[in-house]
C-alpha cells in the first residue's frame, strides 16, 4: 500500500488526531520508514523542542538473581539454592552505585527477581539506608512493578500498603519494568507464574496512588504477534487516561534471546525504530519516548528520529548482559551518533523527568 493510500490517517495524526488500533496495525504493516519518520516526529514535537534529546548515565543494579518466576525469555534467573544463586548486602550494593556514580552517573535501578525469602519490610530497610547514605546526590527506583506484586503477595500486605511502606522509606519511583507484553496470551505462553495483566495495572494503580512516580516499558521480539503488542499500547493508553497521565516515560526495548530457553532471534534495528514510531504515535498521552541503548547501542540513536526524546547511557545491567547485550562505556562515541544525525543532546539530572503542566490533547476520529 502506497502512503498516498494513507493520507488521510497520516492528515489526522498532523492534526492532532488520535490513532486508533486499526490505524496503528495499518501504519505498522505498510506506511514507509520515512512517513512512520514524519508523523513521530510530528506527536514528538508537540512535547519536546524539535531536533533536541536529553540523557543521562545510570546502572541497572541486580541485587539478586534468586527468582522463582521461571521466565522462558530470561537467562539471568537462578533459583533458590542453586549454584551461581546470590543476594549482595549493603556494601556490596554501595560498591556498585558508587562505581556508577564515578562514571558521571546520578541514577540507579534495583532490579532482581520475585526471591521468596525477602519482603516488604526488607526492601523498606534497605532504601532508607541507601536514602539516609546518599541523600539527593543519587535518584533511584527501587523494584519493578512485577517485584512489588510478588513482595507483596509473600509479606501479604496490599498493593497499597505495600507502596505506602516504601514510600515512607524514602522510596519515590518503582519502575514499570517486568511488563514485557502486557497480554495474558503471552503471559501464559512465557510467563505463567509472573501475573495477569490486570492484576499489573492494579499494583501500577497502587503505586500511583501513593504518591510514587512510575513509568511504563515493553519488550518487542519474542513471538508475538501484532495483536498482542497493539494490545499492550492500547490498555497502556487507556491506563494513562484514567489515572491523571501520571506514567512519566515509555521506554521500548528489544529482547536479547542468547542463553535463554526460549531462544530465538533479535529483531533488526528497522524493525524496532519501526515500532518506535508507533509506540510515539500511538501514546498521544505519555510525554516521554525513551529510545534503548542498552539493548540497541549507538544504533538506538536513530530513535530520535522515529519519536523518542530521551535516553540513558548504562554502564552495567546483569539480566540483559547474560542474554547477550554488550555495554560500551565510551558515552561519546555514542552521543556523537546522535549528533551525526542532527540533534543537540542535553545532559539532564536524575530522575523524575518533569511532566509539563498541560499535555496536549489528542481528539478522536
Amino acid at each position: 500500500m502506497p502512503d498516498a493510500e494513507l493520507a488521510p490517517v497520516a492528515a489526522r495524526i498532523r492534526a492532532g488526531g488520535r490513532l486508533t488500533v486499526d490505524e496503528a496495525a495499518l501504519l505498522y504493516t505498510h506506511a514507509s520508514d520515512d512517513l512512520l519518520s514524519e508523523l513521530a516526529t510530528a506527536v514528538r514535537d508537540r512535547f519536546h523542542p524539535p531536533r533536541r534529546a536529553t540523557w543521562l548515565i545510570m546502572a541497572i543494579v541486580n541485587y539478586t538473581n534468586v527468582c522463582v518466576a521461571k521466565c522462558d525469555y530470561c537467562a539471568f534467573y537462578r533459583l533458590p539454592g542453586q549454584d551461581g544463586a546470590y543476594l549482595l548486602d549493603f556494601d556490596a550494593l554501595c560498591a556498585r552505585i558508587d562505581t556508577v556514580l564515578g562514571h558521571g552517573g546520578t541514577l540507579v535501578g534495583f532490579n532482581g527477581g520475585f526471591h521468596p525469602d525477602l519482603r516488604v519490610d526488607d526492601y523498606a530497610e534497605l532504601f532508607g539506608r541507601i536514602r539516609a547514605r546518599y541523600g539527593d546526590a543519587l535518584e533511584f527506583y527501587g523494584l519493578t512493578v512485577a517485584e512489588l506484586m510478588f513482595v507483596c503477595k509473600v509479606s501479604k500486605v496490599s498493593y497499597a500498603e505495600g507502596a505506602a511502606r516504601l514510600r515512607d522509606a524514602g522510596l519515590r519511583w518503582i519502575t514499570g519494568g517486568g511488563a514485557e507484553i502486557l497480554d495474558d496470551r503471552f503471559r501464559r505462553r512465557h510467563s505463567p507464574l509472573k501475573y495477569k495483566v490486570e492484576d499489573y495495572y492494579a499494583a501500577q494503580a497502587a503505586i500511583l496512588d501513593a504518591g510514587l512516580g512510575s513509568t511504563a516499558t515493553m519488550v518487542i521480539g519474542f513471538d508475538e504477534t501484532l495483536d498482542e503488542r497493539l494490545v499492550h499500547l492500547d490498555r497502556l493508553r487507556r491506563f494513562q487516561d484514567a489515572h491523571d497521565r501520571g506514567l512519566a516515560s515509555f521506554l521500548c526495548w528489544t529482547y536479547k534471546p542468547f542463553h535463554t530457553e526460549l531462544g530465538g532471534a533479535e529483531v533488526p534495528t528497522s524493525e524496532y525504530l519501526r515500532w518506535l514510531a508507533i509506540s510515539r504515535i500511538f501514546l498521544d498521552n505519555i510525554v516521554h519516548i525513551r529510545t534503548s541503548v542498552l539493548t540497541k547501542n549507538e544504533d538506538a540513536l536513530e530513535g530520535l528520529r522515529f519519536g523518542a526524546d530521551d535516553f540513558d547511557l548504562p554502564t552495567e545491567d546483569e539480566v540483559t548482559e547474560k542474554a547477550g547485550a554488550t555495554i560500551s562505556l565510551d558515552f561519546e562515541r555514542i552521543l556523537d551518533h546522535g549528533r551525526a544525525l542532527g540533534f543537540a543532546l542535553d545532559h539532564r539530572g536524575p530522575w523524575p523527568l518533569r511532566i509539563p503542566q498541560a499535555i496536549p490533547d489528542a481528539t478522536t476520529a
